[in-house]
């Protein structure tokens, strides 16, 4: 049987909506197909004639508001590729379906049908003969849940978009913050390269021009290094590659150097396992020391220590072996009531100062890429600050391969 579109004739000016609220009909015997059809053409419904199960399976697949089935198509063939659509529908959608069942008693037939009824989940079901309005009712209703649940669909398709805006507004802010360091950072040895070139007009000796010669060789040199690191942090393979963790903190720290200078803090930094390689992004492992870690220098105002520690986990069955990077301050600490929320958009501690967006990305990373992150954080009279460790499953040698246990990796961001 060929597909077919019906649309009243009455209203031939109307639209004809998308395929996502037509009507499946699959009625293998009898002319109940056509009857049906006739009377949703009366009502300007549009609908889809399917001849098998395979034809309504695909129908429903391609966009669909609601099918009508009589019970006798389950007889005639599989229902597996029925119950695979069914089965495999996006979160948002529970496709509602119209079953016309025969009347009569219980019958060994009838409860063989009623258990093959089970997976198909959101049915109606009519028993014949059917008045017309209540078949229209029915299918009313239907349609209008399913209308509800493509609402459903686009507010998550628009809060997707949402984030997915709020990720590159907080990447920006991010490249804010780091411009003034990198401008402080680049005019520093600019400004030595100018007075040496300065001193190197006067008449001076072989010897200490090739000195001054060199130190400005040096200075340009930084800041061929501090455009490297910055371009990486943006450039970087979006492609997870083996990476050392200590190096990628080590061009963190680099960028961050001026303004750690300014407010005062000192970095005590502790490398347990230097040569820690995991799996992973650059820019993304980057991005979320960077934020991190600026988090810790925000919160010690008035300068003080900030403490960073390279560890292995030992391996256990359960976790493998991972890489814990530890980041703890001596800052003004989280209030308990934020804590909770801390991995939530638009909740800072900063005021007006912060968007609120850093570590919701940090959580947001970690979830993707399989890492843990938690924190731990104090506001008592000497002794605030807080602690955050981030979990990443290290990436094992080749050589080691065969005699570590598995990794499980936990997608989990937590405040404990």
């Amino acid at each position: 049987m060929n597909h077919r579109l019906w649309r009243s004739p009455l209203a031939p000016d109307t639209p004809i909506p998308g395929k996502e609220l037509r009507t499946v009909i699959l009625t293998p015997t009898g002319k109940d197909g056509w009857l049906i059809a006739g009377l949703l053409e009366r009502v300007s419904i549009p609908c889809h004639i399917a001849a098998t199960i395979p034809d309504a399976a695909n129908s429903i697949r391609e966009g669909a508001g609601a099918a009508i089935i009589s019970e006798e198509a389950f007889g005639t063939e599989s229902m597996q590729p029925l119950i695979e659509a069914l089965q495999n529908q996006p979160s948002w959608s529970d496709f509602p379906l119209i079953l016309l069942t025969v009347s009569g008693q219980v019958t060994p037939q009838s409860e063989r049908l009623r258990e093959l009824r089970r997976p198909l989940g959101n049915v109606f079901l009519l028993e014949r003969p059917i008045r017309p309005e209540t078949l229209l009712g029915i299918l009313e209703i239907a349609l209008r849940g399913r209308k509800r649940q493509y609402q459903i669909r686009d507010q998550m398709q628009q809060y997707a978009l949402a984030q997915k805006a709020l990720l590159q507004s907080e990447k920006l802010a991010v490249t804010g913050r780091l411009a003034a360091s990198i401008a402080h950072e680049i005019n520093n040895p600019l400004e030595a390269v100018t007075n040496l070139l300065y001193l190197m007009r006067g008449d001076l000796p072989a010897e200490a021009r090739r000195k001054y010669l060199a130190d400005a060789e040096h200075e340009l040199a930084r800041v061929t290094e501090i455009t490297k690191q910055t371009l990486r942090f943006y450039r970087d393979p979006a492609q997870p590659n083996p990476i050392n963790v200590a190096s990628v903190l080590d061009s963190v720290l680099k960028l961050y150097s001026s303004r750690l200078n300014d407010a005062g803090v000192t970095v005590s930094r502790e490398v347990c396992a230097p040569a820690a390689t995991v799996l992973s992004s650059p820019g993304e492992l980057r991005q979320v020391l960077a934020n991190t870690i600026s988090n810790a220098v925000d919160a010690m105002r008035s300068g003080g220590c900030l403490r960073i520690r390279i560890s292995e986990q030992s391996a256990t069955r359960r976790a493998g072996r991972n890489v814990r990077v530890t980041i703890a301050d001596r800052g003004s600490g989280i209030p308990e009531d934020v804590l909770p929320h801390i991995f939530e958009p638009f909740v800072t501690t900063k005021g007006e100062t912060g968007t609120g967006l850093g570590l919701w990305v940090t959580s947001k990373i970690a979830a993707k890429n399989g890492w843990t992150i938690r924190v731990r954080s104090r506001r008592t009279p000497g002794q605030s600050g807080t602690v955050f460790s981030i979990t990443i499953p290290r990436l094992v040698p080749v050589a080691e391969k065969n005699n570590s246990p598995p990794v499980e990796q936990d997608a989990t961001a937590l405040a404990s």
